[in-house]
């Protein structure tokens, strides 16, 4: 049998609740939070971190909106243009996402404790907006 790996998970909101996870434990176990400062102090772990949960949102984002399925490289536009028509409140969210996960934190490693835990606080709340729009298909 031949795995796919561009399959989409069969619990998207449980493997985006685990790449939120993976995130706090890169923090807990690598970023050397100093509260005196109220920052990180190893870039490296803020990186993993905005990557874990930036992947986590795009898990999600994909199994509501299928934007996965595009052909070629897909684009924040992509899913802008996917999501705006549907839910203008979530679009919101994506770009704050992006902003914050991607580029501030996957990125650039921005150290601010207070825009990790903005970050961790967007992430969960796309994952709990899209998670709402997921059909339940009844047990067989």
């Amino acid at each position: 049998m031949k795995i796919d790996k561009n399959a989409p998970p069969e619990d998207p909101v449980k493997e985006s609740r685990r790449y939120v996870e993976n995130a706090r434990e890169s923090l807990a176990k690598g970023g050397n939070y100093d509260p005196e400062t109220d920052c990180y102090s190893d870039r490296k772990y803020v990186r993993s971190a905005g990557h874990y949960l930036w992947t986590g949102v795009l898990i999600i984002l994909n199994a509501v909106f299928h934007v996965s399925e595009k052909k070629g490289r897909i684009s924040i536009d992509d899913y802008r243009m996917a999501v705006g028509p549907c839910d203008r409140k979530l679009l919101a969210l994506v770009n704050n996402a992006y902003d914050i996960l991607h580029l501030n934190m996957g990125y650039d490693g921005v150290l601010d404790k207070r825009v990790c835990d903005n970050g961790f606080r967007v992430a969960n709340e796309i994952i709990d907006r899209c998670a709402a729009m997921i059909p339940v298909v009844p047990a067989a």
